[in-house]
């Protein structure tokens, strides 16, 4: 069928492919966002959301301003973009009505920040695995274990999914501490991880400094976003990110969840509410031992800089 209409929306050229390479149809994409409704929407709601969008014959295209002529029922918030100096608003999508509107735009990948609107402290933090080129997924399940027994040292808990690309992330819901605090004690949960095993991990910003192994970038928390679980990413077959237990991880293939695949995989559960623990108080040594810690992107701005100056004194040598 090429039109539908769901929840008053009407859904359009769904027979139609969702974009260049990507091997679904648009129908595909509106039948896993609206199968997983239930359980995507509580993680979108009331967040800020990012969406990244397809167009056939486009680049894909991050998107953070509600479109023009958005329905008068999808709700916004107004933030301010520090990128674009400007204020923009973004949706809130809070139902599954708007989840289905923004389907029908084509948006495949829902990214929110830690933090809901109108309220000051975050709900979480993560530490996004990311593992070299062309590296094998054990590597990236190896760092896993890592971070979790770092985690279980510091007295704090989490719950791993799959990025939906080739890494995971591993979530820790926080209570009662302040951006700058919740950003340090995952400076310092990384380092504790790279302790563990310096060989394997690295929490090392700048790229050719990683020396192939995987790097635990601890930069993702604060205000920044990550992709939520159940949500797609633009890539071939459209992978999900997808919810894997402690217990699974040591079998993880993470090109088993996509969005034709992923709701057999699940059927009724919702894996990732089962997994995630309560919010959890940041253990006050941990905080500190983070504040000591330099932020990441700004060590290696000014290290960047401090190489370029090197390499054009050995020049001009």
């Amino acid at each position: 069928m090429a039109d539908d209409e769901r929840d008053g929306v009407r859904l359009t050229s769904l027979d139609q492919p969702l974009g260049d390479g990507l091997e679904v149809t648009k129908g595909d994409l509106v039948d896993h966002l609206d199968a997983f409704a239930d359980r995507l929407v509580p993680l979108l709601a009331g967040r800020p959301l990012s969406i990244k969008r397809v167009r056939p014959g486009q680049a894909p295209f991050m998107q953070r301003n509600v479109s023009k002529g958005a329905p008068d029922w999808v709700r916004t918030v107004a933030v301010w973009a520090q990128g674009a100096h400007r204020e923009v608003h973004q949706v809130l999508c809070d139902d599954r009505r708007t989840l289905l509107w923004l389907a029908n735009q084509r948006a495949v990948e829902f990214h929110v920040p830690f933090f809901r609107a109108g309220e000051q402290q975050p709900t979480g933090l993560v530490l996004d695995l990311d593992p070299p080129e062309g590296a094998d997924v054990d590597v990236v399940v190896r760092t896993a274990r890592l971070v979790q027994r770092a985690l279980g040292e510091s007295g704090l808990a989490g719950a791993v999914k799959t990025s939906g690309s080739k890494g995971v992330h591993v979530v820790v819901p926080v209570r009662g501490a302040a951006f700058e605090d919740v950003a340090a004690a995952t400076r310092a949960l990384a380092a504790r991880t790279e302790r563990l095993d310096p060989e394997l991990a690295t929490t090392a910003y700048i790229k050719e400094d990683r020396g192939g192994r995987v790097f635990v970038d601890s930069t993702r928390s604060g205000q920044s976003t990550i992709v939520a679980a159940y949500s797609p990413r633009i890539r071939p077959g459209l992978p999900v990110s997808f919810p894997v237990s402690w217990g699974e991880l040591d079998d993880l293939r993470p090109a088993d969840y996509t969005v034709t695949t992923a709701p057999a995989l699940l059927g009724d559960g919702d894996p990732w509410a089962t997994a995630l623990p309560e919010p959890q108080e940041l253990p006050a040594d941990l905080v500190a031992e983070g504040h000591t810690i330099p932020v990441a992107r700004v060590q290696a701005m000014h290290e960047g800089k401090r190489r370029a100056r090197a390499k054009r004194e050995s020049d001009d040598g």
